[in-house]
Parts: structure tokens; C-alpha cells; sequence
């Protein structure tokens, strides 16, 4: 029996380990050819672990995550956590967190070269969150916490809805 519980364990523990290590790392231009496909809509979040307001508003994401499954929404929290953190401490705190949307770690750190190729107009202040649809040349920055209502409002009129 505790050859048993031991196997689980370590199976589970594996299992966790694995799950925290599969955070893509992006960088700014890679990032953003990823928002550049078709008719999505891209809400993405730039946050990190040690950001109070960053994870405050995370559950607002995984809101809009769960609303707009079934439309052309791509949801993408992009971590600002230090390298130290990763994959490890930020796979466990969405793990702990339950975050739902999809979770890619910054690799970038000098902020006058990312910034321009991201949003010129960004301090650089986190939270920060994007929204692009690049087939219909939108694009709204908001620096700053933002809601869900306000989320929902833009992504509603930009869908027709």
C-alpha cells in the first residue's frame, strides 16, 4: 500500500512539474505575430505574480475567457515575472490561481526596444492590457487596471454584438 501512495505521488508530482513548465516564452515580435492571425480579436494582459493589480484583475480574464469560447476571442495573460520565476513559480501560481487563458512569459527586459513593437504610447507600467483585430485595424491600450464591463463593451462593439 505506501508502495503505492509513493508511485501516486511521484506520478503527480511529476505531472505538476511538467504542467509548470509548459509557459511558452515569447519575445515582443514573436508576441505579436501571434496576435496578427485573421478575424481574432486578441485580448492580451501584460501582468506579472508581484503585481497587486495585475493579479487582482486576473479572474477578469478567465470571465471573458469562459464568455467568448465560442467567438473569434483569443484571451493571452503575457507574465512579466523575472527569469528566476519561470516556469516554475509562475506555473505554480497559475496552477494555485486556476487562471484559464492561455499564460506566455516575457523574455524581453530592455523596455526601449520591446515598448515601440508593442505600444508606443505604454509606459511601461503593468498592469497594461491590448486588444488588436488586425483584420479590421483595431487596436485600444488600456495602462492600468481595466474591468470586465469595459473589456466586455469593446469586445462586444468590435464583434457586432
Amino acid at each position: 500500500m505506501k508502495k503505492i501512495i509513493f508511485i501516486a505521488f511521484c506520478v503527480i508530482a511529476g505531472y505538476s512539474v511538467a504542467t509548470a513548465q509548459n509557459i511558452p516564452a515569447y519575445n515582443a515580435d514573436a508576441l505579436m505575430k501571434r496576435a496578427s492571425s485573421g478575424d481574432t480579436l486578441y485580448v492580451i494582459n501584460f501582468w506579472a505574480t508581484w503585481c497587486v493589480p495585475c493579479v487582482k484583475e486576473l479572474p477578469c480574464f478567465d470571465t471573458l475567457q469562459a464568455k467568448y469560447k465560442n467567438k473569434p476571442v483569443k484571451v493571452l495573460l503575457v507574465s512579466f515575472d523575472f527569469k528566476e520565476a519561470y516556469p516554475k513559480k509562475i506555473g505554480a501560481f497559475i496552477k494555485k490561481k486556476k487562471v484559464v487563458p492561455d499564460v506566455l512569459w516575457f523574455t524581453e527586459t530592455n523596455a526601449n526596444e520591446f515598448i515601440p513593437k508593442i505600444e508606443r504610447s505604454w509606459s511601461g507600467a503593468l498592469p497594461a492590457t491590448l486588444i488588436l483585430q488586425p483584420s479590421k485595424k483595431f487596436r485600444s491600450f488600456t495602462e492600468g487596471t481595466i474591468t470586465t464591463p469595459v473589456l466586455a463593451d469593446v469586445i462586444d462593439k468590435q464583434l457586432g454584438l
